[in-house]
């Protein structure tokens, strides 16, 4: 499987319109500056990403508990 890029505009794009915002929105605007500035948010951003790129390269199959423990971890449980 070949790797996706993306680029900040379609990440802030992919965020505002799960929360059904305008890119341009003062909240959107606002979510970028926040994250511009916000070390905690960059480390967790790299650690998400960091995650998948391996889940990835690596073709990791881990038990459904694994997983769910690691998406709890990562914050991004399913909605189920």
């Amino acid at each position: 499987m070949k790797e996706q890029k993306v680029t900040c505009k379609e990440v802030m794009q992919h965020i505002c319109e799960s929360l059904r915002e305008d890119l341009n929105s003062e909240r959107c605007v606002a979510i970028k500056k926040h994250i511009d500035e916000c070390s905690g948010c960059q480390n967790y951003i790299e650690t998400v990403e960091l995650t998948i790129d391996y889940y990835q390269k690596y073709n990791v199959e881990l038990p459904d508990d694994a997983h769910d423990r690691l998406m709890k971890f990562l914050d991004l449980e399913d909605s189920d």
